[in-house]
């Protein structure tokens, strides 16, 4: 059976469209909307999984990130809040460079040396360049501006090769482990483990994957007095009675990069925005709320780039550590043979929720940084056909975003609890770390 891979509305015009007028208060060439969408769309177009996506938003921002850092007093160095990670600017190199101008062209730039299909980033490039000579910016500052930024991506680049991902290649091919409370590849595809070794990545920030362990999940058994039966039938039991919002909440926090289903002889697949692209949306949207410059922008998006990459470490350190079973797989051979849950089942063990843990750390550090009031209407999965929804905080949107894995039928309650206060732990460590590198909140913003 082949699958046919259908990206809906990919096409950047489209989604760029979908997001227009988001930074008000910036000129057209400072929106940072423009390339961090260019880079999402690649990476829907390589299908780039959840952890993955996570150090390539890293990477892309962190370059961006130091050449601001080298023309603002008022933003640290990232040496100062990461794990050996130093970059090297020579100004006096580029006298008339427009650092904005470059640290914008260098997430590109970053994106085409890192990312599988990065080459494509080309064209979004040379239109980037248009429209700097639209805007009558001289060509002298845009050469200046884009020989500085391709300098810091060279740098990026070399960084990124000390992290052991080029070395996930060279590993003995993942294996189910047998047994009857570990997970195993689920329907319609059965596909294989999505990155088993992610745990040996270096992260950036914290010291290691396994640096904040997950509460212990509950016991497998098949007792219906157990307590793991009673999860299991939480989610049969949810997915039985979910009510029209709750499968709305579902279908919003989807965010598979991947989904497949079948028509006929026929699958077809459907490429979407990763978790982290939406929690990288999220940080976008707040940024033209507040009406943040470029560089608090910068500094918004780079934090939680690098938030998102350590706490899928953290998460994929505990999934192939306790490599639980899924709820579809369990349902299926203890309680309904023909169940299915709402949602696609990811390819990867059940313990603990990624989207529990990355949207609480996100949430935490959006909050240190932008305060606990901030109301928004998030448009992130407009493209794909799911309406908006309105949240009152980041914490709102991150709560949600954990339970919506429950209505979706794919984490037990455990996985979704505790994946939340490993989040939560996960990102104390982060905030302390910024204050005492000289990261504050950002407090000259208005709503």
């Amino acid at each position: 059976m082949k699958i046919l891979a259908v990206s809906l509305l990919f096409c950047l015009n489209l989604v760029s469209s979908a997001f227009a007028g988001r930074s008000k208060t910036l000129p057209e060439h400072l929106s940072m909307q423009r390339p961090i969408h260019a880079i999402s769309m690649v990476m829907m177009h390589d299908v780039i999984s959840p952890p993955v996506a996570a150090r390539y938003y890293a990477y892309t921002m962190l370059g961006a990130y130091q050449i601001v850092s080298a023309y603002s007093q008022s933003i640290p160095d990232a040496s100062r809040f990461t794990k050996n990670f130093h970059t090297t600017l020579n100004k006096d190199k580029y006298p008339d460079a427009d650092y904005q101008v470059a640290a914008a062209y260098c997430v590109l730039e970053a994106g085409k040396l890192l990312l599988p299909s990065g080459y494509t980033l080309q064209e979004e490039q040379d239109k980037y360049v248009a429209l700097l000579k639209k805007q009558k910016i001289k060509d002298e500052v845009i050469k200046q501006s884009v020989a500085e930024a391709v300098d810091m991506a060279a740098q990026i680049l070399a960084f990124s090769k000390t992290d052991n991902y080029f070395g996930l290649s060279t590993r003995l091919r993942y294996t189910p482990v047998k047994g009857e409370a570990n997970w195993y590849p689920t329907p319609p595809t059965y596909m294989e483990a999505v990155e088993p070794n992610w745990a040996t990545i270096k992260p950036i920030m914290i010291d290691s994957s396994g640096q904040f362990k997950a509460i212990p999940p509950a016991p497998f058994s098949k007792d219906k007095n157990s307590e793991f039966y009673k999860l299991a039938n939480e989610v049969y039991t949810t997915s039985k009675t979910a009510t029209p919002e709750q499968i709305n909440i579902a279908n919003f926090w989807e965010c598979n990069p991947f989904t497949v289903v079948t028509s006929g002889h026929m699958m077809i697949g459907f490429k979407k925005l990763s978790p982290g692209g939406h929690w990288m949306n999220i940080g976008l949207i707040a940024a033209a709320k507040r009406r943040l410059n470029f560089d608090q922008t910068v500094e918004l998006l780079t934090l939680e780039g690098a938030t998102l990459m350590d706490a899928f470490i953290c998460c994929w350190k505990e999934k192939y550590a306790s490599n639980r079973i899924r709820p579809e797989t369990y349902i299926n051979r203890y309680i309904d043979l023909k169940w299915s849950p709402l949602l696609q089942t990811p390819p990867f063990p059940d313990y603990t929720s990624g989207h529990s843990i990355i949207s609480a750390a996100s949430a935490e550090v959006l909050t240190y940084l932008l305060g606990d009031n901030l109301a928004y209407l998030d448009d992130s999965e407009v493209p794909y056909d799911v309406a908006p929804r309105n949240f009152t905080s980041f914490r709102q949107a991150a709560k949600e975003a954990a339970v919506s894995r429950l209505y979706g039928g794919i984490h037990f309650r455990d996985s979704i609890d505790n994946g939340y206060e490993q989040g939560v732990r996960i990102a104390d460590y982060l905030i302390a770390a910024l204050k005492k590198a000289g990261i504050q909140p950002i407090t000259n913003i208005k709503s």
